[in-house]
């Protein structure tokens, strides 16, 4: 399934265990959300927040990966 858009509420874990591609983007961006036992519960919003990245550019690193 290739995403035009990314859900704000799914978890990074499972967008992780749906589309692998993007363990890489996360570790890029110095996530250490695998393995992560919160990774079940934080959505994308809070991950950044929790980080501080700015969400729509790491949201669109995301879909490409998520669609490469």
């Amino acid at each position: 399934m290739k995403p035009s858009t990314l859900d704000p509420d799914m978890p990074v874990d499972e967008i992780m265990r749906r589309w692998p591609a993007t363990v890489g983007v996360m570790m890029r961006h110095g996530m250490l959300c695998v393995g992560c036992p919160i990774g079940g519960f934080h959505t994308v919003t809070e991950a950044c927040e929790e980080h501080g990245l700015e969400e729509t550019a790491f949201v669109s690193e995301l879909l490409t990966a998520m669609n490469g």
